[in-house]
C-alpha cells in the first residue's frame, strides 16, 4: 500500500521511521483512551441522580451554590433561591407531602439527621429511601458541601464554599483568643415553649468554635428540656435566644418569659443585658450558607465587655 501511493504522487515511497510508526501507534492509543475515559465520563454522568429533590431550605441554599438542577423544593416563607422558581413545592421541611414526593419520580431525596428519627420511618412506608445530611455542626456541613460536590462533579465549587468559612474562623480567632471566654446558655425557642441546645446542637457549635462555654456539658444529645433552676445555679454570662419557626411570636414569648418568671431576674445574664436574640436567617436549628455571618454576628455578644 505504501509503494502503490507513493507511486501515485510520482515519487518513491520510504519506509517510515521506526519513530514515525511508535508515534502513530501512541497518536492511535491516545485516541482511544480519550474515547475511552469519555465514555466512562458518560456513563458516570448517567449513573448520577437526575432527578433530586431538596426538601430543607438550607439543603436547597447549597444545592444552588452548587448550581445543581432539583424537581423538587420545600414549601417555606423564606425565599428561595431563584434558579428554583417555579419549580414544585414539596411540603414542610419536617412533614413534606409524602404522595407529591412519590409523584415526582425522584432518584434522590435530601433531607436532614436533626429530622431523621421523625421522617426517616415515614419515608421507608412509602418505599422512599430518603438521604440524611448531618448538618449539625460547622465541619460536618463541610464534609457534606464536599461529598455532593464530588458526587455531582462540583468538587473545586464546593471546595471553595467549604473553605471560606475557615477563612472566617481563622480570623475571628484571631481577634478574641486572648480574652476571657464567656459561658453561655443557647436557648431555642418555639410557639408555646423552648428548648436548651447544647455544644451538639448547630448553634451551640459556633459558640464554641469561638472560644464560648456551653453551660450545659456532658451531654450527646442536641437539645434538652428546660431546667431553668439548674440553668440558674450554672449562671452564664451570656443567653443567647434563637427562634424556630414564627420568630416574631417566639421573641414575644421569650419577653414575657422572662419578665413574668422571677427566677431569670437571677441570671446574671439578665442583670447585666447580655440576653440575645438570634436572627432566625442566620441561626437556624442546621448548618446554613450563612455561617460565615453568623459567626461574625456572635463575637459581639459573646465578648462585649470583654477588654
Amino acid at each position: 500500500m505504501l509503494g502503490a501511493c507513493g507511486e501515485g504522487q510520482g515519487s518513491p515511497a520510504q519506509a517510515p521511521h521506526s519513530g514515525d510508526v511508535q508515534q502513530t501507534a501512541a497518536t492511535g492509543a491516545d485516541r482511544g483512551n480519550h474515547g475511552a475515559e469519555s465514555g466512562e465520563e458518560d456513563e458516570d454522568a448517567a449513573r448520577l441522580p437526575q432527578r433530586i429533590i431538596a426538601t430543607t431550605v438550607a439543603i436547597t441554599q447549597i444545592m444552588d451554590a452548587l448550581e445543581i438542577e432539583l424537581v423538587g423544593i420545600p414549601t417555606s416563607v423564606k425565599t428561595l433561591p431563584e434558579r428554583y422558581a417555579g419549580i414544585t413545592e414539596v411540603g414542610n421541611p419536617m412533614s413534606p407531602d409524602m404522595e407529591l414526593v412519590k409523584s415526582l419520580n425522584s432518584d434522590e431525596v435530601l433531607s436532614v439527621t436533626t429530622l431523621q428519627y421523625d421522617l426517616e420511618p415515614v419515608f421507608e412506608r412509602v418505599g422512599i429511601e430518603a438521604r440524611f445530611l448531618d448538618l449539625t455542626s460547622l465541619a460536618k456541613m463541610q464534609q457534606e458541601i464536599r461529598t455532593l460536590g464530588e458526587q455531582y462533579g462540583k468538587a473545586e465549587a464546593a471546595e471553595a464554599i467549604a473553605a471560606q468559612y475557615d477563612e472566617t474562623l481563622e480570623d475571628l480567632r484571631g481577634e478574641v483568643s486572648a480574652k476571657p471566654q464567656p459561658t453561655v446558655l443557647i436557648l431555642l425557642g418555639v410557639p408555646g415553649s423552648y428548648l436548651v441546645a447544647t455544644e451538639h446542637s448547630y448553634i451551640g457549635d459556633l459558640v464554641k468554635l469561638l472560644g464560648g462555654v456551653n453551660v450545659v456539658q456532658g451531654e450527646t444529645v442536641e437539645f434538652l428540656a428546660s431546667n431553668t433552676e439548674y440553668l440558674q445555679q450554672a449562671d452564664p454570662d451570656v443567653i443567647l435566644r434563637a427562634a424556630h419557626g414564627m420568630p416574631a411570636e417566639v421573641v414575644e414569648m421569650f419577653d414575657e418569659e422572662f419578665k413574668t418568671n422571677d427566677i431569670w431576674q437571677h441570671f446574671k445574664a439578665v442583670r447585666t443585658g447580655r440576653v440575645y436574640d438570634l436572627e432566625e436567617a442566620l441561626f437556624g436549628t442546621t448548618g446554613n450558607l450563612a455561617a460565615d455571618e453568623a459567626l461574625k454576628a456572635l463575637v459581639p455578644m459573646l465578648y462585649a465587655d470583654a477588654p
